[in-house]
This record gives C-alpha cells, structure tokens and sequence, in this order.
C-alpha cells in the first residue's frame, strides 16, 4: 500500500536528485566559462601590452622628428622675414616655452620682434565683455575707425591693429607714440592686457593661444579670440594664429577660425605650435601671409596641410 510518506519520500528524493544535477551542471559550465574568460583576459593584456609598446615607439619617433625639427628650423626659415617686424600676442594659456621658441625663431627668420603683449583671462571672459567694449571704444586713437560688429573680440581687434601694428600701405604707425602709451595703460589698469615695456607697431603680429578652452564658457572664450586675432589681421600686413594641440577642436580658437570662411579668407592658423615643426611653420605662414595668401596648417583634420606649400 502507497502512503503518504512514501509520497513525501519519493517527491524529496527527486527534488533532491535535482539540486544535485544543477549543482554538478552550474560546476562544470562555472569551470569552462572561467577558463574562457581566464583566456580572453590574457588576449586583452597581450593586445594592452603590444599597443603600449607601439605607443612608446611612436613617442621616440615623435621625440626624434622634433628634435630634428628644431635643429633645421633656424636654417628653414633663414631670412624667410628679413627687414620685416613682428609683434607677439600672447593669451593666459599659451606656453612660455612655444613663446621664447617661435620668437628665437622669429629672430632666424632675419624678423625683428618689436615686443609682446598678453592678453590675460578677463580679456576673454564673457562677464567682462561688456566692460571691455565700453574701454576699446574710450581708448581708441583720434582718426581710427573701430569696427561695426558689437561683439568685445572683434572691438578689440580693431583697437589693437590700430596700437600694434602698422599701417599695411604706408608702413607708418596708425597711432601716436602717446595714444598708444595711454591705451595701453588703460587696458592694463582694467586687468585686461600685459605689456612689455618699450612695445612698437610692427608689420606682422603672431597670436599665440594655448590649446582648448575649458569650462562652462569655453566657446565663448574661444570665439572672443578668433575674433580678435580675425580683425587683427585686417588691420595690418598679415596676422597668424598658433595654438597647440586641441586649439582646432570646437572649443579652441583656432576651431572657431577655421568654421567661418570670412576668417580663413584673411587669417592664417597653425594647429601644433607646441612642436617645433609646427613653429617652423607659424614662420612659413607669416611669410605667406605678405603675398596677400592664407591657409589652415598643422596636423589637426580641419586643417588643409602641414605647411604652406604642401596642399595636395
């Protein structure tokens, strides 16, 4: 006779022998799904391991050209800007060091550097713009015309061309010794520039940036720039805009340049002046840029070639 128990018994057993089946199963797939994942892992660290050792490679390469570079530069640009003047302009993030390079450069190149001016971080700073514009328009020289665009970076341009650079057709100053001494100081007591002492007006102007603009107002930091440097340009015998790596992306100045053909028509910009190749080339543009040419250099995909004269 069946009973209860015996139920009871025989349910138990097969519940039992269940458990036990999925125990013994989930164990041997556990295993082989471990040895795989155990296998991979070790193809990853292989694939991390050869990358990092192509990385390095590249870096020494990297290091080698531009040491090279930097020992033909002087010779590349040997009297490339002889007889002719350069002012450099400089923002709150560009390096010291791509400074005192690309102005030794400069000096090769047979240039005469008239002096720097920095340009400090409430220059581009959008809290601040509307402070700035009110000034420009104060300092501006008697006989200048500003721009009509109401935005700070393009008001500025124009004062600044009128204060920094000389007049493209007469190679005279577009403002007395005295107006400009008072601009200057202006700008300077408002926080907004930093001068070397005994700056003059020259032909040609490098604007030399950093790389790109963090924050919540980097595109407009950004964009104050590009436009300063734009109407720089037409102010005087050529403008070139250098920046180091990330400079052409959207947030950098030289990104904002290179999406308006209004800008590209008239500036020049070099992608990579953190490099001595790319500061070689900052020279080569500024020489383009006295036979009325432009172009969007470096090494960044928006620009058109690594130097002038390379365009396929």
């Amino acid at each position: 006779m069946i009973t209860l128990r015996y139920h009871i018994v025989s349910i138990t057993a097969v519940f039992l022998a269940l458990a036990v089946g999925v125990v013994l199963g989930s164990t041997a797939i556990s295993g082989r799904l471990l040895s795989g994942l155990s296998d991979e892992k070790n193809s990853l660290a292989q694939q991390v391991s050869d990358l990092q050792n192509d990385r390095n490679a590249l870096d020494a390469k990297l290091t080698e050209a531009d040491k090279f570079a930097a020992s033909v530069g002087p010779l590349a640009v040997k009297d490339r800007l002889k007889d002719r003047t350069v002012v450099l302009v400089t923002t709150s993030d560009a390096r010291p060091a791509d400074r005192d390079a690309l102005s030794g450069l400069l000096k090769s190149a047979g240039a005469g550097v008239t002096g720097e001016i920095q340009l400090t971080d409430a220059f581009a700073d959008p809290s601040r713009g509307d402070q700035l514009r009110e000034l420009v328009a104060r300092l501006q020289p008697a006989g200048s015309q500003l721009p009509t665009a109401a935005d700070p970076g393009t008001r500025a341009g124009g004062l600044f061309g009128a204060l920094l650079l000389l007049n493209p057709t007469t190679n005279q100053p577009q403002a007395t010794a005295e107006e400009s001494a008072s601009a200057l100081a202006g700008l300077s007591n408002a926080g907004f520039v930093k001068a070397t002492s005994g700056l003059k007006p020259a032909q040609l102007a490098v604007v030399l940036t950093g790389g790109a603009a963090i924050g919540d107002s980097a595109a407009d930091r950004a964009s104050t720039i590009a436009r300063f440097a734009t109407q720089l340009d037409r102010s005087g015998a050529g403008v070139v805009l250098a920046g180091s790596t990330g400079s052409a992306n959207g947030t950098g100045a030289i990104g904002v340049v290179r999406a308006d053909t209004n800008a590209t028509s008239v500036l020049s910009s070099v992608d990579n002046s953190d490099t001595s190749a790319g500061q070689v080339v900052v020279v080569l543009a500024l020489n383009e840029q006295l036979e009325g040419r432009s172009g969007r250099y470096g090494v960044a995909g928006n620009a058109e070639a690594s130097s002038p004269g390379t365009a396929s």
